[in-house]
């Protein structure tokens, strides 16, 4: 444990690794959920349609699709930093 004193008071960080250092994990995952909440829609799109709401549908593809593209942007960056020897450990 390290203690930091800033002002008058201190604090105590414990000594704990990170779960999730490049992200690819997490994007991963969030990317899958988007596509998950697009395909629960799909069988809803007649009422969304009725309702102005299908900017609901577009969204979650827009999500997905975005994700995809930070997925491979941090899946590159992992590559990258693994190829100079920098990083901890591939998920």
């Amino acid at each position: 444990m390290r203690t930091h004193e800033i002002g008058n008071r201190t604090y105590i960080i414990a000594d704990v690794d990170p779960l999730d250092v490049d992200g690819v994990r997490t994007i991963a995952v969030g990317s899958v959920l988007w596509l998950v909440a697009f395909i629960g829609l799909i069988p809803f799109y007649g009422r969304l349609e009725a309702t102005d709401r299908e900017w609901w549908l577009w969204t979650c593809l827009a999500g997905f699709g975005l994700g995809v593209i930070g997925w491979d942007f941090c899946r590159r960056r992992r590559n990258a930093r693994l190829a100079r020897g920098t990083a901890a450990e591939p998920d």
